[in-house]
Formats: C-alpha cells, sequence, structure tokens
C-alpha cells in the first residue's frame, strides 16, 4: 500500500477535447475524399473544461451529474485510458479501473481461460492465479459454466465475472463506472461490501453512479459534474442534496 501524504489523484485544469463533423458523412470512402480535400467542417466538444481537483489516500469520491455531464470521460482520463487535450493528471500506486466489466474477455475461451488470461494482463503469474481462482470463482457465482465458453453467459454473469477478477487484489486505487448496478440484489451487496473493505483498508476509491443512495452510503465527499465543469465538490450529503433534493439516504 502506498503511504504518503501526497494525494493519490491530482487533476491540474484538465481539457479534454473532441472534434466532431458538422455533417454525418454516411461512407468511410467519402469521409476519407472529403478530408484529403479539406472538405470537413468541425466542431469543437468540451466534455471536460478546465478540471482541477485531488483526492487523498482513503478517501472515497463519488462523481454525480446528468447524462452526458463528463463523468465517464473524467474517470478514462484518470485511468489512463484517454489522454487529456490540455492539463495534468498525476495517479500514484497500482490502479483497478472498472469502467466496462468483461471487456477483455475472449468470448470464445471459456471462463477459467479468461481468468487466467485477465490475471495476465494485470500482471499476476499463473501460479498466482491458481491460488486465487476458486475465491473469484466463489464470490462471481458462476459456479459449474467457469468451463464454459464465456459466449454462453448472460450479459450479468460476464460482469460478475470481471468484476469478481478485478477486484481479488486490494488496489491502491479503484476506479468504478456504475458497477454497483452489476447482477442481482444479492450481488450487489457483495459488490458494495468489498467496496467498503476496500475503503477501510485504505483504498481510494472514485465511483459513478446514478443513484444518489448509492454514493451517500459509499462515500465522505461527492463530485458533481455538468456540461464538462465541476458545479460543486464537498461533503458527500451536502453535495447531493443539492444535487438530488429529497432522496433518501440508505
Amino acid at each position: 500500500m502506498v503511504m504518503s501524504d501526497e494525494p493519490m489523484i491530482q487533476l491540474d485544469n484538465v481539457t479534454v477535447r473532441f472534434r466532431i463533423p458538422h455533417e454525418r458523412i454516411p461512407t468511410f470512402q467519402e469521409y476519407a475524399i472529403r478530408w484529403l480535400k479539406r472538405g470537413i467542417r468541425y466542431a469543437d466538444f468540451h466534455a471536460l473544461n478546465d478540471i482541477s481537483f485531488s483526492i487523498d489516500q482513503g478517501e472515497t469520491v463519488g462523481i454525480i451529474g446528468p447524462n452526458g455531464a463528463g463523468k465517464s470521460t473524467l474517470l478514462k482520463v484518470i485511468a489512463q485510458v484517454i489522454r487529456p487535450t490540455l492539463g495534468r493528471v498525476r495517479l500514484r500506486g497500482r490502479v483497478a479501473p472498472l469502467l466496462e466489466l468483461g471487456a477483455g474477455f475472449d468470448y470464445e475461451m471459456t471462463g477459467r481461460e479468461n481468468v487466467f488470461l485477465n490475471g495476465a494482463v494485470l500482471g499476476f503469474s499463473r501460479k498466482d492465479m491458481n491460488q486465487r481462482l476458486d475465491r473469484i470463482v466463489e464470490f462471481s457465482g458462476i459456479g459449474d459454466f467457469i468451463d464454459a465458453p464465456v459466449r454462453t453467459y448472460s450479459s450479468g454473469m460476464v460482469a460478475r465475472l470481471g468484476f469478481a477478477v478485478a477486484t481479488n487484489r486490494r488496489p491502491d486505487v479503484l476506479i468504478i463506472d456504475e458497477v454497483l448496478a452489476v447482477g442481482d440484489a444479492e450481488f450487489q451487496q457483495k459488490s458494495a461490501a468489498r467496496i467498503r473493505e476496500f475503503r477501510e483498508s485504505g483504498s481510494t476509491i472514485l465511483v459513478v453512479s446514478h443513484s444518489p443512495a448509492s454514493i451517500k452510503a459509499l462515500c465522505n465527499r461527492a463530485l458533481w459534474l455538468e456540461h464538462g465543469m465541476i458545479r460543486q465538490m464537498g461533503p458527500v450529503d451536502a453535495v447531493v442534496d443539492q444535487y438530488a433534493p429529497g432522496q433518501p439516504s440508505q
């Protein structure tokens, strides 16, 4: 576990700008011809605009805001999936980004094979994954389906196995995008309990959720995004009550 007085996550004046064509171009061939002739007109869209904040070790921060506010873009920037157009992102420690569960799975391989494949991507040896396999299968609830091709799984089964693999080892920084809606009610409770366990053990957690009650239950601070800018950041109850007044706590 990383121990330091420095922030675990720090963003300095981060902007993410996308260029969007003014008109829809139906085919790649037509797009290529117009591009060569410099006949494409673009508009700039700021998914994030001059974002600055820091998060200390052990904090759990919820990100709220309407659809299109830039929440998922912010997580992808912090997870270093996309690079900011302007500004700087600093991140310390081992990071587990849960942005799209099961995105790295090979659907023709079995669940067991995918566990070892994902373990290798995360830097674990085959010996490590052999020791972790039973715990991963038990937590996911996949059971005998672990030896069936992943293409035969439901989307919920894929997500549960992805969550179980990604969270089998406690990270320094956990980045979560709407994972709390994965699976049935029982699995959602298990997922929330594992996240709380990480928080109590000192992990720094950043979570996006459309559920104000879940944000209140898990987080100590909240960041409200709107139109790619920070509308408010502070104690979770104060921010969530401003964003969604009247929502019950859990």
